[in-house]
């Protein structure tokens, strides 16, 4: 293959990100709440670029998605979008629109190796071209775009075509749910705490769905729903009223989407979906598909960064595989996508902050049977880090805390400790992939812990950090391809104890996740971690 020019994605405001594409694949993503230590951070993506990196001549296409008024990131940030034209035209090179949706669409479809498959777009919002058709960047009128929050799409090969477009004002759950979360719950949906959604899932679990069920059945798709009694019930109630409201917002939920899809899938018979948009992080509801569509859906794909973030992704894929820009065939992954697109910090940094903190830590060299002998006894709860950070606000081995599933009080142990959450939110397995099917009711893949399912009951009982109150988990499934370091370690676990399991959370405490050596040992010290790991260099630290 000829050398191909890199594609640059990015997108500005909420969820501040850019990637780096070269030959297809994307070799690079960052999201600004990372670096700033402050979630979900609004900003400008170029000026985050080109902090980042200084080497241009290789880069030949820009893409964002569209803005609810023409040229708007342009006027926003003029500064940064001159250098962006400017390299472009340097490069003979060119910017490109894309809508909204149809990028999360593409970044669904494309991340995974499906040849066909339905494709489902939810979220709380974004503009759309409405015949589905990329444009360059001044190419449109205001007559051509729609806002929307729902799309249904067919992917084939390379091509994606829409099925289905609703406009934002006849259904929008991810309104409706982030109303629900501040004004009932009073739960941060944004900048500079994140979205809260999970922990609402997680209460959904414990609570009767049908107490409050008509109450929401037929609002929750609309931005007009009166929170009004359920604030006062809050506020006057007991923990067990927010339960069974978080139930029925969530019965609700899926209860509206599935009659969304239901005729789709019945009419195409997918066996495989494809998923993505701010909603699609709801993982119960994933997990639900499963078993709604069991028979004719077999396999699901959500992308590792299936909410905003992930547009700069999308973006590029649109660019690389539609046939009115670059026309180049699918990529095949090995097993899935790549999503340790983050930085890689080498030894000397590592070392630097090591001196710097000399008086509060002491370290040795082990290896990883050393560390897996560690987890497995005297409840240690060690963080991990090396590699390149993940994309997406999962950890998945590579920033992770982890811990050892079968003992029935670790849970308490890492909210102690560390994670200070509230004690009905679950704890996710990590699971060898090839031992799934001995463990869980459906032998699925959900590499970017994307999917509750439960587990079998034989089984739960021997996992109990893990296991939610209903029997349910949001796995992640490890494979030697997708990170052989994790994979490698998760089967020196299983040695020992005869578990393919080990508990993993996210490598922080209420602030996104580490990124950098300097974050990890800054965590560290700030928790009650018992030991931090770099596992790239083989040290292990402790404090003194």
């Amino acid at each position: 293959m000829k050398k191909t020019k890199k594609i640059i994605g990015f997108h500005s405001g909420h969820d501040c990100s850019y990637c780096i594409f070269k030959n297809g694949i994307p070799v690079t993503h960052n999201e600004l709440e990372r670096f700033s230590r402050k979630k979900e951070h609004l900003g400008d993506a170029l000026e985050f670029l080109f902090q980042s990196n200084d080497e241009w001549e290789d880069v030949k296409y820009f893409s964002q998605v569209i803005d609810n008024w023409k040229g708007g990131f342009i006027k926003r940030y003029p500064d940064t979008a001159k250098r962006m034209f400017d390299i472009a035209k340097n490069n003979k090179g060119n910017f490109y629109y894309f809508g909204h949706h149809q990028t999360h669409a593409a970044n669904a479809f494309y991340s995974s190796n499906f040849d066909e498959a339905l494709i489902i777009t939810i979220d709380a919002g974004g503009w759309d071209f409405k015949e589905h058709n990329p444009r360059s960047y001044f190419d449109y009128t205001d007559k051509d775009i729609m806002p929307t929050t729902f799309t249904i799409s067919l992917g084939k090969g390379t091509k994606i075509e829409r099925l289905h477009i609703k406009d934002i004002n006849e259904f929008n759950i991810g309104a409706t749910w982030n109303k629900c979360l501040e004004e009932i719950f009073g739960l941060s949906t944004g900048y500079p705490y994140g979205n809260q959604a999970g922990t609402v899932m997680a209460m959904a679990c414990m609570g009767d769905g049908d107490k409050y069920f008509n109450d929401f059945k037929d609002t929750i798709h609309t931005k007009n729903i009166d929170t009004t009694k359920f604030r006062q019930i809050v506020k006057n109630g007991n923990e067990q009223d927010k339960f069974d409201i978080a139930a029925a917002i969530q019965k609700a939920t899926e209860q509206k989407i599935k009659e969304q899809i239901d005729y789709y899938i019945k009419l195409h018979k997918p066996k495989n979906l494809c998923l993505a948009g701010g909603v699609s992080l709801n993982s119960v509801l994933i997990g639900k598909l499963y078993e709604w569509y069991d028979g004719i859906v077999e396999n699901i794909c959500v992308p590792p960064v299936p909410y905003d973030a992930g547009l700069s992704i999308g973006v590029c894929q649109i660019l690389w595989h539609d046939e009115r820009f670059m026309n180049q065939p699918r990529i095949k992954w090995n097993d899935n996508s790549p999503t340790y697109l983050g930085y890689t910090y080498h030894e000397d940094s590592i070392n630097e902050e090591l001196e710097k903190n000399k008086d509060k830590i002491r370290y040795k060299k082990v290896d990883d049977n050393f560390v897996a002998d560690l987890l497995s006894k005297d409840n240690n709860v060690i963080s991990v880090f090396g590699g390149g950070s993940e994309s997406g606000r999962r950890a998945l081995g590579n920033r992770s805390i982890l811990a050892d599933p079968r003992n029935d009080k670790m849970k308490d142990i890492i909210n102690e400790k560390v994670k200070h959450r509230q004690w009905f939110r679950p704890f996710a397995p990590s699971i060898l992939k090839e031992d799934v099917k001995e463990w869980f009711e459906y032998d699925i893949n959900s590499p970017y812990m994307t999917t509750v399912i439960k587990f079998k009951k034989e089984k739960r009982d021997k996992v109990p950090a893990v296991v939610h109150f209903d029997g349910s988990a949001r796995l992640q499934t490890v494979t030697k391809n997708d990170n052989k370091w994790y994979h490698s370690f998760i089967s020196k676990f299983k040695q020992k104890t005869g578990v393919p399991i080990v508990l993993n959370t996210s490598f922080n405490d209420r602030e996104p996740i580490v990124e950098t050596p300097e974050h990890a040992i800054n965590c560290f010290l700030g928790t009650n971690i018992d030991y931090l790991y770099f596992r790239d260099v083989n040290i292990l630290i402790e404090r003194i």
